[in-house]
């Protein structure tokens, strides 16, 4: 990877985060696949130092959750009837936290949408936090105890509960399409939330970022994840090109700019010098030595 030039490099990264699947990024930039995949590994574990390091103390009013779904290898119907799946095969939920003013993704988890998920999601985000928020969820029941054990009572916490009409018909045009929402309750949890800003429409949009972004997300393709851990870096590449590099179109600086934990706008090129800094040294190169056999 060292052998790459910068510029290659830079647009690799550029391109994973612009929808692009791993093989066109390389027929486009005439580099191997095998480099197209190495690069946002290793580009992947700076960005979660990148995040854990530099979104702290985060001074937010509001703050809303939610979770997406994706899968890895197998979706969880068809993992018993695949050839050979690892461990982690099947449904994938992502965990978000969103600040719906300054749109800066304060939190993520990847994991199942178990109680457990839940709790690891609320208590970074408490812990990222420099004061007293609002937050909103769903109605999942799973966040109720996970808000109870990480904040207590100091949070101003509601739920928005939605309402669902007919499930869609299971085949033909409406086959992938969600059911109709036709009403939505707004459901005070603990403190004095305020009721004109009980809503998930943020975190909810930020949904639609991470699917038209990631070439992973994208439904009904061969491009999800077949491994848990590129799943989770590339997803990592994604949140600190959305925080810290590109330029909120409504805002007109970063996130990360606007929620003021950072005083200009990052370049691909700081990204890779992190990750740079990071990677083990090369190993030696030396002339290939044969192993002697076994003993008998």
């Amino acid at each position: 990877m060292n052998h790459l030039p910068l510029a290659s490099r830079v647009k690799i990264l550029q391109l994973t985060v612009e929808g692009s699947s791993m093989r066109s990024i390389g027929r486009v930039l005439d580099v191997s696949p095998n480099t197209v995949d190495k690069l946002p590994r290793e580009a992947g574990q700076a960005c979660i130092t990148i995040h854990d390091q530099g979104i702290r103390n985060v001074r937010a009013q509001r703050v809303q959750c939610d979770e997406i779904w994706s899968f890895c290898y197998a979706k969880q119907k068809k993992v018993a009837t695949a050839k050979s799946p690892p461990p982690e095969a099947g449904d994938v939920w992502t965990w978000t936290a969103i600040d719906p003013q300054t749109k800066l993704l304060i939190s993520w988890f990847v994991g199942d949408r178990s109680a457990t998920a839940a709790s690891v999601l609320i208590d970074d985000l408490k812990n990222r936090l420099a004061n007293r928020v609002q937050l909103t969820t769903d109605g999942y029941h799973a966040y109720l105890q996970a808000v109870e054990d990480a904040f207590g009572a100091d949070i101003d916490y509601a739920q928005l509960v939605k309402i669902y009409g007919e499930a869609p018909a299971s085949k033909g045009e409406a086959r992938y399409s969600p059911a109709q929402i036709v009403a939505a309750e707004r459901k005070r949890i603990e403190g004095s939330p305020d009721p004109d800003h009980i809503s998930t429409s943020m975190v909810e949009r930020h949904n639609l970022t991470i699917r038209m972004s990631l070439r992973r997300f994208t439904r009904l393709t061969n491009a999800f994840s077949k491994k848990i851990e590129n799943h989770i870096n590339a997803l990592a590449v994604g949140f600190v090109h959305y925080n810290f590099i590109r330029i909120h179109k409504t805002l007109r600086v970063s996130p990360a700019m606007a929620a003021g934990i950072a005083d200009h706008l990052w370049s691909w090129e700081e990204v890779i010098a992190r990750m740079d800094a990071i990677a083990p040294p090369p190993a030696p190169r030396g002339p290939y030595k044969k192993q002697a056999p076994a003993p008998p």
